[in-house]
């Protein structure tokens, strides 16, 4: 009934939405052009108004060029290939530069990929990326199946065998868990195609350590109280219409809640910054809302899954955790290079829960282990902002071309 709601609420808004579109183009111009203060701050309030409300299609990535060396390149977005629930999206550059193979791990929890647009960015100056470009369960026919924890470790480790021997896997956030185990499971069989690096980044490798009010929230609460609070099911007339999922919007009002103060002075410092002309500023927060409110719906058997494993019983740290069936043994890492990374304030997954995949590597050689915390960020800038590009970004480069 939620969903249901939600979309009857999101559809009486729309109007409003759209005669705040047709009152900017009347009369925006003239307003822009005047002196007058109430102008301005009606255009001001016409406009967010015009971008309220969350909206279920993916952002553009945007990137159309990147710097390699001292060239400026051309980059084209292609699809290497496909299932219902992802996209293995290729950032192919308009070069012939050979660089080292990474795919990019997105998280699948709310939001689309294109969250770490600056993470892919980034790592486009020395790398040939590919992205897991997630779909919204509430586009995926039922008939597609289920994807479960275990059906997105298999999607990654069929990913890597699309791209073939010599790849290197950086994962963002919660699939830090899933791609240690498909690295672990590749391993134990011995696979050709085993990553040559893996970096985690701030994800919950052991959510015993350090718990945040994430995790806490985890803790309280029953496995069944998850699934009958937090799962809905996906009305007519979407594409997924009947399939069981854990909305994005649910996530994004958690999110939300958790820093609720900011927000809000997120939004005053908008409406202040277009009414005063700030272009560039106002312009900054509202890209950043427009990505954080478009919402991607988690298939309910992977978000119970992850809960139940990752965040309540933490079955990888205390090696119990297993993969279709058969026991998962991070110690068979042996040949690929482990880099984690922490940022110093993060309220999401705190200190000590990534760095905590050291301890489950035992047979690593010493030599191919490394850790940074990042001082002075917090989640998103672990993987995204000017530290992220100056001091987190050479370390993760460093560690990738050592292991070529």
């Amino acid at each position: 009934m939620m969903y249901r709601a939600f979309e009857f609420q999101a559809r009486m808004f729309e109007p409003v939405r759209d005669a705040a579109k047709l009152a900017l183009a009347a009369f925006g111009p003239g307003l822009e052009a005047t002196d007058s203060r109430l102008g301005r701050e009606m255009m001001a309030t016409w406009t967010m108004v015009a971008h309220a409300g969350f909206t279920h299609a993916r952002p553009d990535y945007g990137i159309r060029t990147v710097m390699v060396g001292n060239r400026e390149v051309a980059v084209t977005e292609e699809v290497t290939h496909r299932t219902p629930f992802g996209t293995l999206l290729h950032f192919r550059k308009d070069t012939d530069v050979v660089q080292p193979k990474v795919l990019l791990v997105a998280p699948l929890s709310g939001h689309f990929a294109t969250l770490l647009r600056n993470t892919a960015k980034t790592l486009l100056q020395d790398h040939d990326v590919f992205i897991t470009d997630w779909h919204s369960a509430r586009d995926i026919p039922w008939t597609a199946g289920r994807f479960g924890f275990d059906e997105y470790v298999e999607h990654l480790i069929d990913f890597v065998h699309v791209l073939g021997s010599g790849t290197h896997i950086v994962a963002v956030c919660q699939p830090c868990v899933q791609a240690l185990v498909a690295a672990s499971v590749m391993a134990q069989a011995d696979d050709p195609d085993q990553p040559r690096s893996l970096t985690l980044m701030a994800g919950p490798v052991d959510v015993r350590i350090n718990p945040t009010k994430v995790n806490e929230l985890a803790f309280e609460h029953s496995y069944e109280w998850f699934e009958q609070n937090l799962i809905h099911t996906v009305p007519l007339p979407c594409a997924g219409a009947g399939r069981r999922v854990y909305p994005g919007f649910l996530q994004v009002i958690a999110f939300l809640s958790m820093n609720k103060e900011r927000h809000i002075k997120s939004h005053l410092d908008l409406h202040g910054h277009l009414a005063r002309g700030e272009t560039e500023k106002a312009e900054a927060i509202r890209t950043f809302y427009d990505e954080y409110f478009a919402v991607l719906d988690l298939t309910a058997e992977f978000y119970l899954e992850t809960i139940d494993k990752v965040f309540q019983r933490a079955l990888l740290p205390k090696g119990e955790l297993t993969y279709k069936g058969r026991p998962v043994d991070p110690s068979a890492i042996r040949r690929t290079a482990l880099l984690t990374v922490e940022g110093e304030r993060d309220d999401i997954c705190s200190l000590g829960q990534t760095v905590a995949a050291h301890d489950l590597v035992t047979k690593l050689k010493p030599f191919r282990k490394r850790h940074h915390m990042q001082a002075g960020v917090g989640h998103y800038g672990v993987f995204s902002g000017r530290k992220w590009e100056g001091q987190v970004y050479p370390i993760v480069r460093n560690t990738i071309l050592a292991s070529e």
